[in-house]
């Protein structure tokens, strides 16, 4: 029994492993645009303030976000891969699509967050990352929502985040999803995106869920 279980768990977590492999091969292959309407009583919100590790982890700390997606959003390339949004070719920048409940939490509160949570000041770049697939970006869906960004644009004096329609959202592949939760101990995610996201918290007057 004991010689069984030897030759065959390695043999079960190659296929497994491989397995896995295959299907995120095949799934970041099929990314496509995502589907902007919400399911009723559900919003939608989407910003890029830099890498979207770290916003992702940003907001999903709020109470009333039931999800983040990380992705690509304000360029002109359909389906763009990582890669090619690090060239700054595409136009895009790293962004999160938010899911929320807004009777727990407004859109209006989001966008405090949203300024909140980075340097809106600098150009092209959030700290070391520089590029503009980097830069800040605001996303509106109507005219409402533009009207609380450039509101609150205008608290932070000098802020450069560009205010654009939400057009298209593409999700990011795979691996990037909840990257910080999957690779705590990644040197980026312990140098620089947790220190973020605890630099937030302490400026942060709202209620958080961690």
């Amino acid at each position: 029994m004991k010689k069984f279980l030897f030759i065959t768990l390695p043999v079960i977590l190659i296929a497994f492993i491989s397995a896995y492999t295959l299907k995120q091969l095949s799934y970041d292959k099929s990314v496509k645009a995502i589907n902007l309407t919400p399911v009723k009583g559900k919003a939608i919100a989407a910003f890029a303030e830099g890498c979207f590790w770290h916003t992702e982890l940003v907001f999903e700390s709020l109470l009333g976000v039931d999800s983040v997606i990380s992705g690509y959003a304000g360029g002109h390339t359909e389906n763009p891969s990582y890669s090619q949004v690090g060239t700054e070719s595409t136009g895009h920048a790293e962004a999160v699509l938010i899911y929320f409940n807004p009777e727990i939490i407004s859109y209006e509160e989001l966008v405090k967050v949203y300024y909140l949570s980075h340097n809106p000041l600098q150009v092209n770049g959030q700290g070391n990352d520089i590029g503009s697939q980097y830069r800040s970006v605001a996303f509106y869906l109507n005219e409402q929502e533009k009207q609380s960004i450039e509101a609150a644009k205008l608290k932070s004096k000098g802020a450069v985040t560009e205010v654009s329609p939400l057009k298209a959202f593409y999700r990011a592949e795979q691996y990037h999803q909840d990257y910080i939760s999957h690779h705590p101990t990644n040197g980026y995610v312990k140098n620089v995106s947790i220190p973020d996201f605890q630099e937030f918290k302490k400026k942060y007057k709202g209620e958080l869920k961690y």
